[in-house]
């Protein structure tokens, strides 16, 4: 019975060693040789790169130098026709347009600005690219379109307020005048400047008319000096035969105290 016993457990077992794997099994295999390492490139075979690399073609006229496409057939928005508007009206009725670079300033600073020029009459105008340069390009005033680059305000007054307008904006740096037409006459910084220092020209208009008159007096002082000194010289004569012939009646054109 014990050896009947142990056969049958001896068979089992075998079979119970076949049929079992463990979960985890653990082989140790040989790393592989690193065959492949960095290594820089030769020096001929970079200069072949090198020659032979594709460069495109530049263009012609660069694309920020070509004009932007058309926009036919696009309705005009409400607001750009009434902002154009407004800047014919403002561009119509003044002889003086300044053109200026805006730089961000605080809010009090602008409303202060405008009080000082609304006091001699200039008003500040804020205008988009977008919309003053169709305006200017149909107008007079097409030769200030280049300095419509960044951001700008126009100065318009019905009257030329140069040297007022100078006097406002040396104060405030944020403004930097860039040009100005004034009377139908484009005008540079340094232009609006000498023009301020011009005397007003009702002044002008009177030491012109002077220079004019003093010039009229001398020629006619210089046309009549030569027939009174021809006057004088002939009555000078004419007295001193009288005196050599010794007459009894004075000279003609002499009075005789009596009358």
């Amino acid at each position: 019975a014990g050896a009947a016993k142990m056969a049958a457990l001896g068979g089992g077992g075998t079979r119970w060693r076949r049929a079992w794997l463990p979960a985890l099994q653990l082989l140790r295999r040989g790393s592989k040789a690193v065959t492949r390492h960095w290594k820089a490139m030769h020096f001929q075979r970079q200069k072949l790169l090198a020659v032979t690399e594709y460069l495109p073609p530049r263009p012609a006229v660069p694309p920020r130098c070509l004009p932007r496409p058309a926009t036919e057939g696009r309705e005009e928005d409400g607001l750009a026709r009434l902002l154009r508007r407004r800047a014919e009206e403002a561009l119509r009725g003044s002889r003086m347009l300044a053109v200026c670079q805006y730089n961000s300033m605080a809010d009090e600073d602008m409303v202060t600005l405008r009080h000082f020029l609304r006091k001699h009459d200039i008003h500040v105008k804020f205008v988009l690219n977008e919309v003053i340069r169709p305006v200017l390009a149909e107008s007079k005033y097409r030769n200030l379109l280049p300095l419509f680059v960044c951001q700008n305000i126009l100065l318009v007054s019905p009257e030329t307020r140069a040297r007022e307008m100078l006097r406002v904006l040396k104060g405030v740096p944020q403004v930097n005048l860039l040009g100005a037409c004034i009377d139908d006459t484009i005008l540079s910084r340094q232009g609006v400047e000498n023009f301020a220092r011009l005397p007003p020209l009702e002044v002008s208009q009177g030491q012109t008319v002077a220079a004019l008159s003093l010039l009229s007096s001398q020629t006619s002082s210089l046309l009549q000096q030569g027939p009174a000194q021809l006057t004088a010289l002939l009555d000078e004569h004419i007295r001193r035969l009288w005196e050599k012939a010794g007459p009894a009646e004075p000279p003609p054109g002499q009075s005789t105290g009596n009358q």
